[in-house]
């Protein structure tokens, strides 16, 4: 059972290592379309001082916005909930852990 336990630990600390790292990308990707979206809403200002020949290329500005933000939107549900995932894989770890200690301690009487 001792085995079975560090085997399902160490399983659970893969586990956390992977969606800890997934947590950083998907943060690092957060953050590139921040930057991305900070450059298009630049776009956008400079677009409305522009004729009306350009509504076409502000309404797709528009629309890109709205799809970034959407993204941004998702990817932070996304950390939020790997995050989340990681701390839960932790607890269980750590329950694991304790578990194998007990499990180890000589019974009394013996």
């Amino acid at each position: 059972t001792t085995a079975m336990v560090q085997i399902t630990f160490i399983l659970f600390q893969k586990r956390a290592v992977r969606a800890e790292n997934s947590a950083t990308k998907l943060k690092q990707e957060n953050a590139l379309l921040q930057v991305q979206l900070k450059n298009y809403q630049a776009e956008n200002e400079a677009l409305r001082g522009q004729s009306a020949s350009l509504a076409t290329v502000k309404q797709n500005t528009d629309l890109a916005l709205q799809n970034l933000l959407t993204v941004i939107t998702n990817s932070r549900s996304s950390i939020k909930q790997l995050l989340s995932g990681a701390e839960s894989l932790e607890l269980v770890a750590d329950l694991l852990k304790s578990i194998d200690r007990i499990s180890e301690m000589p019974e009394n009487g013996q």
